[in-house]
């Protein structure tokens, strides 16, 4: 018989761990690469706001509440939102709302459907589930959403005189700019769809690695993997799709100009 165990961490062994951020600055400083103070002021807060994370959810999930569950994941969408906005320079109307509503009710559905009709958790707002996978769904699609919408505004800026000459011609502004929302959605789909390749060949992710460290009997870590693979692929697609589709009818006005 097999038996799986966790091996603690000690927060001195977790302070130990800076010392690979700290070479990696070193090397970006003696590169010139300019990224010793992003990585340094990256790596405080991913302890600060992990571990402060971990102190809520010991109360969170002794103290089950569907509030207390969507409201933190709302909370999560919202700076999801605002990240992904503020990687796009200089767009040409506000991007977050358009963000962050596409966001909060495409992934609230997706998740409630997933733990309530397929995983059947019990309640469908266990916070250890709800919050985890709602996580992981908001998190990958966020950096795929991110390169979509980059794309998008950069192909846009490129081919400008291309979309209003076919507008000139008679075209529509939806079929002008559809060859420009194909290319960004796909550019943001990718990543994900390179994942289901290599996963288990080339790596185990973080989740499945995760469980395995904290004692979870393999197995059980690669069916949970596999369920949150499946969930970030369609999650990526609908949130790219909804949001650029939504963008791309915002970039022209009532006169069907380009607004860039």
């Amino acid at each position: 018989m097999i038996l799986f165990s966790s091996m603690q961490i000690s927060n001195l062994q977790l302070a130990g761990f800076g010392i690979f951020v700290l070479l990696t600055a070193f090397i970006s400083f003696r590169l010139k690469l300019g990224l010793a103070k992003s990585l340094i002021i990256g790596s405080l807060r991913t302890y600060a706001q992990l571990l402060i994370m971990g102190f809520a959810l010991i109360y969170i999930f002794q103290y089950p509440n569907p509030y207390v569950s969507l409201a933190v994941y709302v909370w999560m969408i919202f700076w999801a939102a605002r990240i992904i906005s503020g990687r796009v320079e200089n767009p040409p109307f506000p991007l977050f709302k358009v963000i962050f509503v596409t966001m909060l009710l495409t992934y609230l559905i997706l998740n409630i459907s997933c733990l309530g009709l397929f995983l059947q958790a019990e309640p469908w707002y266990a916070p250890q589930f709800f919050i985890t996978i709602g996580g992981m769904i908001v998190g990958n699609s966020m950096n795929a959403m991110a390169i979509s919408l980059e794309r998008f505004f950069s192909d846009l800026k490129n081919r400008r005189m291309e979309i209003e000459q076919n507008l000139l011609m008679g075209m529509n502004t939806k079929d002008a700019i559809s060859p420009l929302v194909r290319e960004a959605i796909k550019a943001g789909m990718t990543p994900s769809i390179n994942n289901l390749a290599g996963v288990g060949l080339v790596f185990i992710p973080g989740m499945m690695t995760g469980q395995i460290l904290g004692g979870e009997d393999p197995m059980n870590a690669a069916k949970y993997q596999i369920m949150i693979m499946l969930i970030i692929c369609v999650s990526t697609a609908l949130g790219s799709i909804l949001v650029i589709s939504q963008i791309a009818k915002k970039c022209f006005n009532e006169r069907h100009q380009l607004k860039v």
